[in-house]
């Protein structure tokens, strides 16, 4: 019996549409990378039974990057990484995806690709196919790949794309390979020499990277821009005359002026006194017109990410993550999609008949059904996937949250575009005052249509209209005058970007959620109420800066330019090396001239923030010149001797504090202690060891208790009892900062053993346990202590010693630090495997000038 292999883009997704294509009768088991689960039945395809094996990966399974010898940005001209050798490497390692799928694939006859339909997931099809290729069985002259094409989880569009299935697009995918490498040298190239350029000249930037970013940078600009406006914005003085008219039926209206308004106070107050002079105000005119409020056209992506921000106040990012669990749980159609068109062979009734049993708008779907139901509005068919529609009925207590009010929204557009037009009857009654005309206007809804299931976007009968008739005379009661201003305009909101960026070509419907929240965890701009948002002083001098060296860096057109040839790529109608080559050749030469004129930008720089000379606090003593260094708490927080004009990088996301005026035996450096509170971890820190890794086994970025040093008594070599019980590359370490409530906390990750509590003093000793732990000399408070006749010394191994083992527990450290993610690589040790403390690591490299003697 032949084996297909169907390979989905999210675990959730595998599960749902292998249930859907089994019928429910499917056994399932875990993958060997722990993550991802294997659903497996018998079936038929191609008209012969076969056995399906359906998988899924997790998102991307290779990303871009750079050779490893490039990653060094100390050594490396940023210039230099516009003709970098890249590569292609795993984008999560501890999935281990490709050796999973080619795992899965071994004896496989046949490959079918349940991706998400876009360009994304085309370039992820390949992904899987690169990584499946040698295990599949060899079928000359056969078809054995295949494309699946569906945009909703239900069991009618799944089935219905297995019974179509296609071929994976290479043009799609090629185009994501273009994006990926251009985005990758572009934003390295500029990111990597801004950043060092200015944070070893300020020291409040209070941001761990300066970036740029082709997409990032435009949207950027655009908040700017707005910023601009207002700080030119000069308010100037108008006024405005209001005259309060009573009907003969008692009731009185405010009318408006013909005129609108004057900038001449004299002026006004002429009117003003020539309009007092009448007491009686006279209609003049009726008009009676029947309005029509438009139904809204079916959803895409960009309008979901307006409206959302603007209505439910959710911010794109969130928004696009919340549609996607909405999606894979089968509550919504694919949420990424262009069109505002529903497809000819849509079945709108279908999708109505779903909701109609909803106590939300369940009435309105009935009547909808029973012959209310319109025509939808014509849209746009952008060709990729059919507007987003609910795919089934929800209610609050099964969604709750943000989840159902974005649902809640999408239904009921769905809905409305549906639904009848509003209509209402607009009545304008003109004055006249003299010889000056005015005007009162009032509305009466005559159909609410879509607006009774769109409740927000109803007409509110706000004004009663008094009964007017042509030729009345009613009394003037008072007549104002109004000072105003003109007022600026505000700052950009999340609605107004988002269709700034859709008109200007800035991102895609899946990326402009991504390059939003960037400029905002950047810290280039902040989110003010009402989602607006108003640029740092950061993100202004950045733009400024980039206007006053070279304007196209952060305008539109170039990034609208690139997105255009990329998508002719695409479509097949531009070579990919082509397109790569002359878009690098082009920022080439950018980053070339503003490398030569940076100093224009810094020009800026100066006169909004503070040298690192004149930066921070003193903190600890530099191990070169036995000065004071100052501590920058901005981040990225870092240290700077003034006297060796040097600046030393630290561990972020957590407190820094001088460690008992103790110093590195390596280089005199006095060490700091780095926490992240008290449900955290910490770990002394030398400056000058943690950017100036001081043996091979060592990288940047390690704090002293991963150093090691044979007899420093802060390294793992004199703190470490044993191998880590989760992560298996790192060391499990005493904590000795950590009394009264003794811990040990790993150096790789994020796992923390607390211990013996209350315990006076606990340290290492020499013995070792059988199972390669050191053990641990305990000297227990005479209070609490679990020996027996007042003993408080205790010898033992934390995992095996029956007194110790009860007084063992685990917990994960709130730590959010890279220093505790990822491995080393060290490999090959379990328990029972550690080495034990100042054997076998070999002779360490020379750090300083007084380092060999050290050792002698």
């Amino acid at each position: 019996m032949k084996t297909v292999l169907m390979v989905a883009e999210k675990p959730s997704l595998a599960q749902s549409i292998a249930k859907f294509l089994s019928n429910g009768r499917m056994n399932s088991r875990k993958g060997l990378n722990g993550a991802c689960s294997v659903h497996e039945y018998s079936g038929s395809f191609r008209n012969e039974p076969v056995k399906f094996k359906m998988t899924s990966v997790c998102g991307h399974v290779m990303s871009l990057d750079f050779h490893h010898k490039y990653n060094n940005w100390d050594a490396v001209d940023p210039l230099e990484l516009f003709t970098a050798t890249t590569l292609k490497k795993e984008a999560t390692e501890k999935l281990q995806m490709p050796k999973f799928l080619s795992h899965e694939a071994k004896g496989v006859d046949y490959l079918v690709l349940w991706l998400d339909c876009d360009k994304e997931g085309e370039n992820i099809c390949f992904e899987v196919m690169e990584c499946v290729r040698n295990s599949m069985n060899k079928r000359p002259g056969e078809q054995t790949v295949f494309r699946a094409k569906f945009s909703a989880i239900t069991e009618k569009d799944i089935a219905g794309a297995m019974q179509k299935l296609g071929q994976p697009n290479k043009n799609e995918s090629l185009s994501v390979d273009a994006r990926q490498e251009l985005d990758l040298r572009i934003g390295c190239a500029f990111t990597r020499f801004q950043t060092k350029y200015f944070q070893n000249k300020y020291g409040d930037l209070d941001s761990a990277l300066i970036s740029y970013g082709p997409c990032q940078t435009p949207t950027l600009g655009f908040c700017v821009e707005r910023h601009d406006q207002i700080q030119s914005f000069k308010p100037e003085a108008y006024w405005v005359i209001k005259p309060k008219v009573v009907h003969s039926s008692g009731q009185s209206v405010v009318l408006d002026w013909d005129r609108v308004r004057v900038f001449d106070k004299e002026i006004a107050l002429v009117f003003q006194k020539t309009i007092k002079e009448s007491s009686n105000a006279q209609v003049t005119c009726i008009s009676k017109t029947q309005k029509t409020k438009q139904r809204p056209q079916a959803l895409n992506t960009v309008e979901m990410l307006r409206l959302a921000s603007s209505g439910l106040g959710m911010g794109p990012q969130h928004t696009m993550q919340i549609a996607e669990r909405l999606y894979t749980q089968g509550y919504i159609s694919y949420p990424r999609t262009e069109t505002t068109h529903y497809p000819e062979n849509f079945d709108l009734k279908g999708a109505l008949k779903q909701q109609s049993g909803s106590a939300m708008w369940g009435s309105h779907v009935r009547e909808l059904l029973d012959g209310a139901m319109t025509k939808p509005r014509k849209g746009h068919d952008a060709g990729d996937h059919p507007p987003i529609t609910p795919m089934r009925c929800a209610s609050e207590s099964e969604l709750g949250g943000d989840p159902w009010r974005l649902y809640d929204f999408i239904t009921r557009h769905f809905l409305a575009t549906l639904s009848p037009d509003c209509k209402y009857l607009q009545t304008t009654v003109k004055f006249k005052i003299g010889k000056e005309a005015f005007s009162f206007t009032g509305k009466a809804v005559t159909d609410p249509g879509f607006t009774s299931v769109m409740t927000w976007q109803a007409i509110s009968d706000d004004e009663r209209m008094p009964p007017f008739n042509k030729g009345d005379i009613c009394q003037v009661a008072e007549v104002k005058l109004d000072e105003r201003q003109t007022l600026p305009p505000d700052f950009l909101t999340e609605s107004e970007l988002i269709t700034l960026m859709e008109k200007h070509g800035i991102g895609t419907d899946a990326s402009i959620s991504v390059h939003i929240n960037n400029i905002c965890e950047r810290n280039y701009v902040q989110i003010q109420s009402g989602r607006k948002l108003a640029p740092t002083s950061l993100g202004i001098v950045l733009v400024h800066g980039y206007q006053k060296i070279d304007p196209e860096l952060v305008l539109p057109t170039m990034r609208s330019a690139v997105e255009e040839q990329l998508n002719l790529i695409a479509h097949g109608k531009a070579d990919f090396n082509a397109v790569l080559h002359h878009a690098i050749g082009i920022f080439t030469q950018k980053f070339t001239y503003f490398v030569k004129t940076v100093s224009s930008m810094d020009e800026l720089f100066e006169v909004s923030f503070t040298p690192l000379s004149e930066s921070g606090k003193p903190l600890s003593r530099c191990g070169k010149c036995n000065r004071y260094m100052k501590y920058i708490a901005a981040k990225p927080s870092r240290l700077h001797c003034a006297t060796c004009d040097e600046t030393y990088s630290l561990p972020q996301n957590g407190s820094i504090k001088l460690y008992k005026e103790l110093r590195c035996p390596l280089d005199d450096f006095e060490l700091v202690l780095w926490s992240t509170g008290a449900k955290g971890k910490s770990t002394p820190v030398c400056p000058y060891c943690y950017s100036h890794p001081p043996f091979p086994t060592m990288r940047k970025g390690m704090g002293c208790n991963q150093c090691t040093h044979p007899t420093c008594p802060h390294s793992e070599e004199a703190l470490g009892v044993a191998d880590c019980l989760e992560c298996e590359k790192g060391m499990l370490n005493l904590d000795p900062t950590s009394a009264p409530k003794w811990r040990l906390a790993c150096n790789m990750c994020n796992v923390v053993i607390h211990m013996c509590e209350g315990a006076f003093r606990i340290s290492l000793s020499e013995d070792e346990c059988d199972c390669g732990s050191s053990k641990l000399d305990v000297d227990f408070n005479k209070a609490n202590s679990p020996l027996p006749n007042n003993l408080t010394q205790h010898r033992g191994c934390p995992f095996c010693d029956p007194i110790l083992v009860p007084l063992v527990r685990l917990q994960h450290a709130a730590s959010r630090h890279p220093m505790y993610r990822g491995g080393r690589g060290r490999g090959g040790r379990g328990r029972g495997g550690r080495r034990r403390r100042g054997r076998g690591r070999g002779q360490p490299k020379d750090k300083m000038s007084q380092l060999a003697a050290y050792f002698v």
